[in-house]
């Protein structure tokens, strides 16, 4: 029997089940919502077959019975649900009384008669994060340097090489790829994405609808404009370009709608502090994946290719980077952005707190030069913001890298292999 790996998501459903009538779980195909609601629930029911399906949506209300928390798996099959819920507990409101989970937006959405706040709570749930799936000793907490931003930091981290990392970024963070053997674990991702676009028995008309073919060039374009801020029509034009073939904005925008609504593609949007000065923020968002496998296996990708081709390895381990940094974040309610001004002045990723604390973070392979690089960055931004804008100083500042040593340098920027973070 397949171990199941605790996950970081499981404290914030157990709170807000505490404190809300329903909660939704909402996230991609494989990413292991079902297994984890499954701990919570005291009877459920799933709908994953064509019978449970019709018989659910000539009477939405039966699959509410059962006792509470009551597990609705894959709920968006029947979007009449939601409005059943929200009725239920409009009626007899009670705390914890059911979970939903869905792997996409519902088939209809003008059948939500309304948003369910104050009833039931949104949870989005992604792929394991490093230190979900053991590959992460944890030697450094981000919580704690937000806590305590002298605290001070040195792990040698002797045993973890770069092809390693390329390895991680092939492989995933889908939990029935977390396996002792390597070469099975990068197969069922590989087996993941040959199923990603099957939708012949989708109750979606709006999947069935599409082509496999264009949501694989789209992906793939997606992939070699991954974490990079690239305009549509830079996505268009390469698309036309790869493809032989036509595309037009319209078009493009439906297809990225359906990959937002599978939760596959997950965009970081700008960070705008209040600068006072001539700059300009840049708002175009980052282009991202949900987990980096996803485009990996999109351009055919292995950890060899990465290791040669250290550019494209410095960007693919940005968006897994992310990835991590956004599931961590999840679990004390923070958000992550990216900040790029007029002036060329970039930052990868800025952890913002509810409290108003934030972190600034740049992502590198490592090595000393590129390490010096980020320091000159992150110094660069700190020295801005203190000085232009109402924002305090951060917390504290972040090299993110690949792989080497855990330590703090003597300007007080802490170097931190992926392999060492937690939240």
């Amino acid at each position: 029997m397949k171990k199941y790996f605790p996950r970081l998501i499981d404290k914030t459903i157990e709170n807000k089940l505490r404190s809300s009538g329903a909660v939704l779980v909402s996230g991609p195909k494989f990413c292991g919502k079902t297994t984890t609601c499954m701990n919570f629930q005291k009877s459920f029911i799933k709908l994953n077959t064509s019978q449970i399906i019709a018989a659910a949506a000539m009477d939405p209300r039966s699959t509410l019975k059962g006792d509470s928390p009551r597990l609705i798996d894959e709920w968006q099959k029947v979007p009449d649900i939601w409005n059943c819920v929200k009725d239920d507990l409009d009626n007899d409101y009670q705390f914890g009384k059911f979970i939903l989970t869905g792997s996409s937006t519902p088939a209809d959405k003008n059948k939500i008669h309304h948003s369910g706040a104050g009833r039931i709570t949104p949870i989005k749930m992604r792929p394991m994060s490093l230190y979900e799936s053991n590959d992460s000793n944890g030697a450094v907490s981000l919580s704690e340097l937000f806590d305590a931003p002298d605290t001070p930091v040195f792990y040698e981290n002797r045993d973890f090489t770069l092809r390693n990392t390329a390895y991680l970024i092939c492989r995933g963070g889908w939990p029935l790829s977390i396996q002792d053997d390597r070469d099975l674990g990068y197969e069922i991702t590989r087996n993941y994405y040959d199923s990603l676009f099957v939708f012949e028995d989708s109750e979606n008309d709006q999947f069935r609808a599409k082509k496999p073919e264009v949501f694989k060039m789209i992906l793939r374009s997606y992939a070699r404009n991954i974490s990079s801020e690239a305009p549509k029509s830079t996505i268009i034009s390469d698309i036309c370009s790869n493809n032989n073939r036509s595309m037009d904005a319209r078009t493009l925008d439906d297809y990225l709608e359906a990959l937002r609504d599978l939760y596959i593609i997950e965009d970081i949007e700008a960070w705008n502090p209040n600068i006072r000065s001539k700059t300009s923020i840049r708002t175009t968002p980052t282009r991202h994946f949900v987990d980096t496998s996803i485009a990996c296996r999109a351009l055919g990708i292995s950890p060899d290719d990465l290791m040669n081709d250290m550019n494209s390895f410095g960007l693919f381990f940005e968006d897994m980077a992310v990835r991590d940094l956004w599931i961590y974040a999840y679990t004390f309610e923070g958000e992550i952005r990216h900040y790029r001004d007029n002036a060329g002045l970039e930052c990868d990723a800025v952890m913002h707190m509810p409290n108003g604390k934030w972190a600034a973070i740049e992502i590198k392979l490592g090595g000393d030069k590129l390490i010096e690089d980020g320091a000159k960055t992150l110094n660069l931004l700190k020295n801005k913001i203190v000085e232009k804008s109402s924002e305090r100083p951060p917390e504290f500042m972040m090299i993110l890298t690949a792989c080497g040593q855990a330590y703090r340098r003597q300007d007080g920027i802490y170097v931190v292999p992926v392999n060492c973070l937690k939240p």
